[in-house]
C-alpha cells in the first residue's frame, strides 16, 4: 500500500461516522479472532468431542423449540393447525431430550445418514458419468469423484466415531481460519485509528 492509498483510506475513516466507530471497535474482533482461533486448535486436537459439544447444544435448541411451540399451542393465534403445530412441538421435544440425554448417540445416527448420503450420491454421480461419456470429455473425473463418495460413504459407516472426527476436523480449520481474519481485520483497523490520531 502506498502512502496516498493510505491516507485516503484514513480520510474516509475520518470523514465517515460508521467507519469511525468500527474502526474504535478493532478489540472486540481480536477477541473475537482469539476466542474462535483456541476454538479452532480445540477442536483440531478434540474433534470428536467438539462435535459432540455441537451436537449437544442442538438438542438443548430442538428442546427450548419444542417447549415454546407447546406453549404456542395453548396461546395465541395459529398461522398453521394445531394438529401440525402439535406434531411439530413433539417432535422437538423427542429429538431434543434424546439429543441431551445421548448426544453421542445423535451426532452417530448423523454421520449415518451422512454415510448414506455419500453412497447414493456416488452412485448417481457413477451413473451419470457414464450416461454422459460420448458428450463430454473428462467423464472420468466425474465417476472418480462418485467412487471417492462412496469410499467416504462406506468408511463412515464403518466407524461413526472417525466421521465424527472428520466432521470436527472441518469445524476446526473452519473457525481457525475465522479466528484468523478476524484478527487480522481487528489489528488492521486498530494501525487505522492509531493513524489517524
Amino acid at each position: 500500500m502506498n502512502p496516498s492509498e493510505s491516507f485516503s483510506v484514513r480520510d474516509a475513516v475520518a470523514a465517515s461516522p460508521l467507519l469511525r466507530e468500527l474502526a474504535r471497535g478493532w478489540w472486540l474482533l481480536v477477541i473475537y479472532g482469539l476466542i474462535a482461533v483456541a476454538f479452532g486448535l480445540f477442536a483440531l486436537f478434540r474433534p470428536a468431542a467438539v462435535v459432540i459439544s455441537l451436537t449437544w447444544l442442538f438438542g438443548v435448541m430442538a428442546l427450548v423449540e419444542g417447549v415454546f411451540a407447546v406453549i404456542a399451542l395453548f396461546t395465541g393465534n395459529h398461522s398453521i393447525s394445531r394438529g401440525w403445530q402439535l406434531l411439530y412441538a413433539v417432535a422437538s421435544l423427542a429429538l431434543g431430550i434424546l439429543t441431551v440425554l445421548d448426544p453421542a448417540m445423535t451426532a452417530g445416527v448423523i454421520v449415518l445418514l451422512l454415510a448414506a448420503w455419500l453412497i447414493v450420491g456416488g452412485v448417481y454421480r457413477i451413473a451419470f458419468a457414464i450416461r454422459v461419456r460420448r458428450h463430454i470429455s473428462g467423464e472420468w473425473l466425474i465417476a472418480l469423484s462418485g467412487l471417492l463418495a462412496i469410499a467416504l460413504g462406506v468408511l463412515f459407516a464403518m466407524s461413526p466415531l472417525a466421521g465424527l472426527a472428520v466432521a470436527g476436523l472441518w469445524i476446526g480449520i473452519g473457525a481457525l481460519l475465522y479466528g484468523i481474519v478476524q484478527l487480522v481485520a481487528g489489528f488492521k483497523l486498530r494501525k487505522l485509528v492509531a493513524g489517524g490520531r
